[in-house]
């Protein structure tokens, strides 16, 4: 592609070179820059992409785009623009030729649920004879093919790419998680999106490294319904308002009472080979095989969709009866005595719920919990004090401790269990911890394994470790203790 087709409909400055210059890729990691391919100098926390100028170039890159000044005698082509990562969207949807306009798109934010949402609708969809791809916590998801990322919207210029797959693949429709800091750095600024979902709303990403407040976190959320034609809303939420208020999108809403779909009738099956919730939408009986009255808002927020697109009731019951999501309510038999719950739930809302959910397996519950490095330590104590209050037992341990001193979290941790007079235990190895679960603990009836879900790793300073708890989980039931990390 020349770079004059590249840099078409965004504002740039040519500061030297040729706009007939043709490049192969984009490219914002410096170690990957070179003759083919156009360096993106992105300016990000904890790097500058413009302080590796100099080493792309002696990689052979021949094209660079900046945002700041830079003195460069090099013959190179140099292309400067207000801000390198609002452009990132636009340039790298003009290499993949636009993909995003032959898919129906489909965007899901909220603090909790995202994931869910996600995979219901897919398995819905797909149930309906829908081609679907995914892009969201657990990887995006092309038919068979799946894609690992670390973040659960990834960079605008991978959006494009995998958009760009799904489409040669002949996918109709595309489900997206749009988290909150996607949104306020503009990974998606460019795509409008056909329906757009909220879930939910409660405090989390607020740190160091991620929203600097809850307000900036509820706004961040709310952009999605400036870039969407229809928004569909959980009314039930308290900051529902705040959502809504810079709205463009069409609203139609969710919850309880003066809703679009009214919610009642909730009630419980737990059998032996039967879990999940029956429930009316507008006095229609649906089924989801999960538990917990946060499925049955997960559901209705995908049911609305499917009204909209003219899907029987027959074929959404049939499709969510017997919904599975990898790390979400995730339970594992362990005979009659007791159960084992693998779930993501890291804050303080998700726990809440995944624990008062917990109480309708058995009585006796202990709770494995760590946190996320980055976080602030009045979330971490939050977190505590929940899990001390609403679990028999709490086992403090490692989540991904990032470049946080892990101590200093499991402490931050405990004094909110102390604060609510629990009782605990800190066992900083979380292999080890699941073991003392499994092994020591008496008279449970419920061991939840709360933080990581669907993760297979954990990421301490700096580096990634592989991590299954399923693996660890069913070793310890089989009675081998051996480390398996």
């Amino acid at each position: 592609m020349k770079l004059i087709k590249l840099l078409e409909n965004i504002d740039y400055k040519l500061i030297k070179g040729n706009l007939e210059f043709e490049i192969e890729d984009i490219t914002y990691d410096s170690r990957t820059a070179n003759k083919t391919n156009c360096f993106v100098a992105l300016v990000g926390i904890d790097r500058d992409g413009h302080d590796y100028i100099e080493s792309v170039i002696k990689q052979g890159c021949k094209c660079i785009i900046v945002s700041k000044s830079i003195d460069i005698n090099y013959d190179i082509n140099i292309i400067k623009v207000n801000n390198t990562r609002k452009i990132l969207p636009i340039i790298s949807a003009n290499l993949f030729d636009n993909p995003g306009d032959k898919l129906i798109k489909i965007g899901i934010t909220g603090t909790k649920g995202k994931t869910s949402v996600s995979y219901i609708l897919k398995q819905l969809l797909e149930f309906s004879g829908k081609k679907v791809g995914v892009i969201g916590t657990n990887g995006t998801i092309i038919g068979n093919k799946k894609i690992e990322h670390k973040n659960t919207t990834p960079e605008s210029y991978l959006v494009q790419k995998y958009m760009r797959y799904m489409v040669d693949q002949n996918v109709k429709y595309l489900i997206m998680e749009v988290s909150s800091q996607a949104l306020k750095v503009g990974r998606v600024s460019n795509i409008i999106f056909d329906y757009a979902i909220f879930t939910n709303l409660s405090l989390d990403h607020v740190g160091k490294k991620e929203h600097e407040s809850y307000e900036d976190y509820v706004y961040s959320k709310s952009l999605l319904f400036k870039q969407s034609k229809i928004g569909i809303i959980n009314k039930d939420e308290k900051e529902y308002n705040k959502i809504i208020k810079n709205a463009t999108s069409k609203i139609i809403t969710y919850g309880k009472s003066n809703a679009d779909y009214i919610i009642s009738d909730i009630n419980k099956i737990i059998k032996k080979d039967l879990l999940g919730m029956n429930f009316k939408i507008n006095n229609e009986e649906f089924y989801i095989g999960m538990l917990g009255e946060f499925s049955v808002y997960n559901a209705t927020s995908v049911i609305a969709i499917a009204k909209i697109l003219n899907i029987s009731n027959d074929i959404i019951n049939k499709a969510l009866k017997n919904i599975s999501i990898e790390g979400r309510m995730e339970v594992i038999n362990v005979d009659n005595k007791y159960k084992v719950i693998i779930d993501y739930a890291h804050n303080n809302l998700s726990i809440e719920t995944i624990i008062k959910t917990a109480r309708d397996f058995g009585n006796y519950i202990v709770t494995i919990i760590g946190c996320g490095g980055g976080r602030a330590k009045e979330l971490r104590i939050g977190i505590g004090e929940t899990v001390g209050k609403l679990s028999d037992f709490t086992i403090i341990t490692s989540d991904n401790p990032r470049y946080d001193d892990l101590n200093e979290i499991n402490n931050d941790i405990k004094l909110g269990v102390e604060k609510s007079n629990g009782k605990y235990i800190i066992i900083n190895d979380r292999e080890e911890a699941i073991k003392y679960a499994i092994n020591k603990i008496p008279n449970k009836d419920i061991i939840l394994i709360l933080g990581k879900g669907h993760e297979k790793f954990q990421e301490i300073n700096g580096k990634i470790y592989d991590f299954d708890e399923r693996k660890i989980v069913e070793k310890c039931i089989r009675g081998k203790s051996e480390n398996i990390r």
